[in-house]
């Protein structure tokens, strides 16, 4: 069993961190860790490895007081309140903590940040970033029961022609080439992504759009 154990975790580790697999050598501010479980909850699921070092080093968790802070997170600095699983793994003599997060149904779950805003964050490779007012429209669309109206503008063609001749497009400039407001931008956008007509990709510069990988 003990074997079986180390090589789980082992097994685990030697992915690296990844979208759905985070390392955290310890946990010490609740409202931090909130944002890799809002992450988590808005993108694929995914697992935290506590007690494990950024290059992979097993290092064990150093009290109960881990376990507490995830449940802080978790209960108090998410919104809604995310149920977790964990469960602890005995490696070598050291405590791992695992704990995992599932995706859930009703997109954003919202993480409160040190200065009481919520936000909602989506997991990008191994990276925490916030949602931008596109996504959070796109989510708003999938709450809805009623089917999204289907309008053909001057604006949608203007934009569809641009991205037959480029790869993607930012806000800005869908902005600009269409002559119409940021908020009407992202209105359409949120629009076509929930369509599936486009797709969004999401980066630490930033926000493109592009028509999705599988209509070439």
């Amino acid at each position: 069993m003990a074997h079986s154990a180390e090589k789980y975790i082992s097994d685990l580790i030697a992915q690296g961190e990844h979208q759905q697999l985070d390392f955290k050598f310890e946990i010490n501010d609740a409202r931090k860790i909130a944002r890799t479980l809002s992450a988590f909850a808005n993108t694929d699921g995914g697992k935290l490895l506590i007690g494990v070092k950024d290059n992979g080093k097993i290092a064990g968790i150093r009290s109960e007081e881990e376990y507490h802070m995830i449940e802080a997170a978790a209960e108090m600095y998410c919104k809604p309140e995310l149920i977790f699983e964990s469960r602890k793994w005995n490696i070598l003599g050291k405590t791992i903590l695992e704990v995992t997060i599932q995706t859930i149904t009703h997109r954003p779950c919202m993480a409160q940040s040190d200065n009481g805003k919520w936000l909602a964050y989506v997991r990008v490779e191994d990276q925490n970033i916030k949602a931008n007012a596109v996504l959070l429209k796109v989510w708003q669309k999938e709450r809805r029961t009623k089917g999204i109206l289907i309008k053909y503008s001057k604006t949608e063609e203007v934009l569809l022609d641009y991205l037959e001749e480029n790869d993607d497009i930012s806000l800005s400039k869908f902005c600009r080439i269409s002559k119409i407001s940021r908020q009407q931008g992202e209105e359409v956008l949120a629009k076509l992504i929930s369509l599936e007509i486009l797709e969004i990709k999401i980066s630490e510069m930033g926000a493109v759009y592009s028509r999705p990988t599988f209509q070439s």
